[in-house]
């Protein structure tokens, strides 16, 4: 078994639809292991803002079927397939971790350079894995949210009427 990481994001019904990833990778992994959300700004776009959670799966599937198994899910949640970067979303889904894999192919990209670049992304992945080391830099995920810079960060943890508190 692969340990693995999706960071998910929305911002267009985040609250139709983050709940439904959170379904629909249930029935595809299994159990999840899933952080606080978090409301963000978004990035590259002036538009409503985002929520953003990571979770941990475990799974014997090959990256690419991983990473299919995403796409499929962010199209049967209203993403088109012609969406650009920096813009409004039903869902998104990026698999950012899986086991210490080293990919760099076309849009699979492990680990994603949004881990150490992006707070969305890092906290909530320090809160579920914060001993877990990255497979490059080899700092664990704790030590780099303690090296990010937070001058700026424009989040908050959240609990949405949807979910049950912690």
């Amino acid at each position: 078994m692969t340990r693995g990481y999706i960071s998910i994001g929305s911002n267009i019904e985040k609250d139709k639809y983050i709940p439904a990833s959170l379904l629909a990778l249930q029935q595809v992994f299994g159990e999840l292991t899933v952080s606080s959300i978090y409301e963000s700004e978004p990035v590259g776009f002036t538009g409503d803002t985002f929520y953003n959670l990571v979770v941990g799966f475990d799974s014997d599937l090959e990256v690419k079927t991983v990473a299919k198994q995403l796409r499929q899910i962010e199209l049967d949640n209203g993403r088109t397939r012609d969406s650009r970067k920096f813009a409004a979303r039903t869902l998104d889904l990026d698999l950012i971790l899986y086991g210490d894999l080293l990919i760099n192919d076309g849009r699979l990209q492990i680990p994603r350079d949004e881990i150490e670049h992006y707070a969305f992304v890092l906290e909530p992945l320090t809160e579920i894995a914060p001993n877990l080391k990255h497979p490059v830099s080899h700092l664990s995920y704790a030590e780099l949210w303690e090296q990010f810079n937070k001058s700026e960060l424009k989040q908050k943890r959240v609990v949405p009427s949807w979910t049950s508190t912690k």
